[in-house]
């Protein structure tokens, strides 16, 4: 088993090395660390240091991060990313919130973050509906999609979620007002610029 360090800032301004000496303490190898300079925006399969932690590990080994919230830009990302990792058979620990599937007490709080994780989706979809829905209310035509980018990747969430749970393209599309055609655009849209950023080679 190894166990394998992420850290994530949101900008080259700030300064990992306050996660990198928590898992150092935790027992991760600095060449065993995998990072990203992102911000929140982009989910966490998207980013180039996340790609690569997940082609690396193989089954038995554990992810360590400093925080949970390393793992993703929102509870919903987090979760994703870590039902991804425990679907492979990686384990995952958090040194700071104490959460470790492998603990009775860290798969209880992994269950708090699922709930809470479910909560924050049933809320993004109803602010978006309602924001959908005023917006029409007082005139406006969707001709064109939201121009921040955070908002897209929210509604894409949502709708790869509902997918997941076995709702078809054009159901899921639905939940936030596109129609499957939108969410296809969208997708590709994402696919694009995921296979247009660039890899960095970790460093050792």
């Amino acid at each position: 088993m190894r166990l394998l360090g992420y850290t994530r800032v949101s900008t080259t301004g700030q300064d990992a090395q306050l996660q990198l000496d928590a898992l150092a303490v935790a027992g991760v190898e600095r060449r065993d660390v995998f990072s990203d300079v992102t911000s929140g925006s982009k989910s966490a399969v998207q980013r180039p240091g996340m790609r690569r932690l997940l082609d690396y590990a193989t089954a038995g080994d554990t992810v360590v991060v400093w925080r949970v919230d390393r793992l993703g830009r929102s509870l919903i990302d987090v979760l994703n990313t870590v039902n991804l990792l425990r679907e492979s058979d990686i384990g995952i620990r958090s040194v700071q919130d104490g959460i470790d599937p492998s603990t009775t007490s860290g798969r209880l709080m992994l269950n708090m973050l699922a709930t809470l994780a479910e909560y924050e989706r049933e809320l993004i979809t109803e602010r978006v509906n309602a924001g959908i829905a005023a917006a029409r209310a007082g005139g406006t035509v969707f001709g064109r999609p939201p121009v921040d980018p955070a908002v897209i990747a929210e509604k894409l969430d949502i709708v790869n979620d509902a997918r997941a749970k076995g709702r078809s393209a054009e159901d899921a599309a639905k939940l936030v007002g596109w129609s499957r055609a939108t969410f296809y655009r969208h997708q590709r849209n994402a696919e694009t610029e995921d296979l247009e950023t660039p890899v960095e080679t970790p460093k050792t």
